[in-house]
């Protein structure tokens, strides 16, 4: 691990308080290198309370501290922006009879020592009734982003003048790849999300054991199919913090009927190495090759994979891309990666009517996840 990775872990162990604060005296250059990675993994409001303490004892560049200023500032506002939308939503939502919860983002946010600095993306509101029943609900009030697809598990918002998007999830998780433990995975899912409970942010959170096997499944999801950057593991440490140890021993017992143990070894070894979690609180025994690869991994890709110096846009380098990458992986799970094949190529083959009306080979009209 080079210089700049290990300053970056430094720096984002002591924003989640998992090593004492201590000034960090880095050349110009290495501090715009690190400022780089951390907003490639979208950290830059997390680790910002860090560097902000710093910015008298080390030689940081002010131009660089004015601009990660900006940013941590803008996402501050950003955050207050989503939580009231959140918020919003889960009203509306409760009074046309809904039950909702809000999935991962938001609802992981509210673990950070500072809340109000964890990067968001969008909002992922799980709605109950299922597809047929909310997609109508949505298209009678006239909020359904009718130029979008209706995927596996969600549906997206027409974004409204907050210009926050919003995905109403139908399903609590898209789950796995592999049908047989996707469906018990999604069994699982949907009765224990009727336990959410109202956070005092104004909206409904699932329980710690939900988060720790459906948050489990997204980041197997995304890094066999494109990639994590480690704001998702920065989550889950949050999440096995606050998690018990009856919530830990009923997640070890179901993560292989979830598909799950071997993407749990790599998290775990994670958790170990960056952030010195004691082995008693592990929900399953390290995975060092495959931490180190997932890890790996992330430094290379960033968040959701935007950053892979090999991620190309064009149909046929989508295409190649989309299966070399789960072929590249087998090793770290073969079922997955084979179901990921499977699906891909079957996916391709549907969409040629689609792809045909729009007169255009590139799979972006018509992606859906």
């Amino acid at each position: 691990m080079n210089d700049t990775k290990w300053t970056l872990i430094r720096l984002m162990r002591m924003a989640v308080g998992c090593e004492p604060y201590e000034p960090m005296t880095l050349p110009e250059r290495e501090w715009k290198e690190v400022y780089i990675q951390i907003c490639q993994q979208t950290l830059t409001g997390v680790i910002y309370c860090v560097v902000n303490r710093m910015s008298g004892d080390v030689g940081i560049p002010k131009p660089l501290l004015m601009e990660w200023t900006l940013k941590a500032e803008a996402i501050r506002r950003f955050n207050a922006k989503m939580n009231a939308e959140a918020a919003r939503l889960t009203r509306w939502f409760g009074e046309r009879g809904r039950k909702t919860a809000i999935l991962k983002g938001q609802a992981n946010a509210r673990l950070y020592p500072h809340p109000d600095e964890r990067q968001p993306g969008d909002i992922d509101i799980w709605v109950e009734g299922g597809r047929d029943s909310v997609v109508k609900l949505l298209g009678d009030e006239g909020v359904l982003d009718t130029k979008d697809t209706v995927s596996y598990h969600h549906v997206h918002l027409n974004k409204n003048a907050s210009g926050i998007a919003v995905e109403v999830h139908f399903r609590p998780s898209s789950g796995n790849y592999n049908p047989i433990t996707n469906r018990r995975l999604q069994r699982f899912l949907e009765k224990e999300i009727l336990l959410s409970e109202s956070c005092p942010e104004g909206f409904d959170v699932p329980t710690c054991r939900f988060a720790l096997i459906m948050q489990m499944a997204h980041i197997q999801r995304h890094f066999l199919s494109g990639g994590i950057g480690l704001r998702h593991i920065v989550d889950y440490y949050m999440l096995m913090k606050i998690s018990s140890e009856e919530d830990r021993r009923f997640v070890a017992s179901q993560l292989s009927r979830f598909g799950l143990r071997k993407t749990a070894g790599a998290v775990m070894w994670m958790m170990s190495e960056l952030f010195s979690m004691e082995s008693d609180r592990m929900i399953c025994p390290k995975d060092e090759r495959r931490g180190r690869c997932m890890l790996d991994e992330a430094f290379k890709s960033g968040n959701f994979g935007w950053y892979h110096e090999n991620r190309r846009k064009e149909y046929w380098q989508t295409v190649i891309s989309g299966i070399l990458i789960p072929v590249r992986l087998m090793g770290f799970s073969f079922q997955e990666c084979l179901w990921i094949n499977v699906k891909f190529v079957i996916y391709i083959i549907r969409t040629i009517p689609k792809r045909i009306k729009y007169r255009s080979l590139s799979l972006r009209y018509v992606h859906e996840e």
